[in-house]
């Protein structure tokens, strides 16, 4: 096991670190995923393959960064988890929205695209993405 910057760059895809394997290093080094993403940050790598589906899928100028399409049919246990989750102005963490998805049984992509067609915004994230 490397160090933190070394575990990143090993695990880099087309000079880009996937939101899963981000995840996987925080796992494998026991730090928080938010250390993950700063690092990436310092060391100038981007995030991609949101696990929400929210960023990092291709070009964000053509419209393609992201593969999250707002549900056509949002069912009630899912629609009131979210909305218990939301805060005051209507953003459901990320961190939130996994344990909605594990604790229903559902993908989640599926928990980000409800999110979607309920009209809120999935921040912050736990790797530290939007933050610029």
């Amino acid at each position: 096991m490397g160090t933190l910057q070394e575990e990143i760059e090993a695990g880099l895809e087309n000079d880009q670190l996937p939101c899963p394997t981000a995840f996987e290093i925080a796992r494998r080094l026991k730090v928080k995923p938010l250390q993950v993403g700063e690092a990436c940050d310092d060391m100038d790598v981007r995030l991609s393959r949101c696990q929400l589906g929210l960023f990092g899928y291709g070009p964000k100028a053509e419209g393609k960064h992201k593969i999250v399409r707002a549900a056509e049919n949002v069912p009630d246990e899912l629609s009131a988890a979210l909305r218990q989750a939301v805060d005051k102005d209507h953003n459901l963490s990320c961190a939130a929205a996994w344990k909605i998805a594990s604790a229903l049984g559902v993908e989640r992509l599926a928990v980000s695209g409800a999110a979607e067609s309920l009209g809120l915004r999935i921040m912050p994230c736990q790797l530290g993405a939007f933050k610029k």
